[in-house]
């Protein structure tokens, strides 16, 4: 079997649903499509090898009470956040050093 391309791979839902009571993960609480840019900056700035993260924005992952939300793979593990500071413990916890970060888990 040969190696992933990337090791992480990240989703981040930045959809914008106008008009619906039903929330979303980028409205004026929540600005995902800012965090998702913040991520980027963020892999470059804690210097992260080549092929090691691939971010994502995607449109609706149908967990919106639940949101902001995004998802790392391969292990499947989707997270909340609130902050750039719950972003960073992501980055730095799960993608540097494999440790799942419980308190930003959902669980399915």
């Amino acid at each position: 079997m040969s190696e992933p391309y990337y090791r992480y791979h990240l989703f981040f839902c930045v959809n914008k649903r106008e008009g619906s009571p039903r929330p979303c993960c980028q409205n004026a609480k929540n600005n995902a499509l800012s965090m998702h840019n913040y991520v980027k900056l963020r892999i470059k700035e804690l210097g992260f090898p080549p092929r090691t993260v691939c971010l994502n924005a995607t449109g609706c992952m149908d967990l919106c009470e639940s949101g902001p939300v995004l998802v790392v793979y391969p292990e499947g593990v989707w997270y909340k956040y609130a902050n750039e500071q719950d972003l960073d413990e992501i980055l730095t916890s799960h993608l540097q050093n494999g440790q799942i970060v419980e308190r930003l888990r959902l669980t399915l």
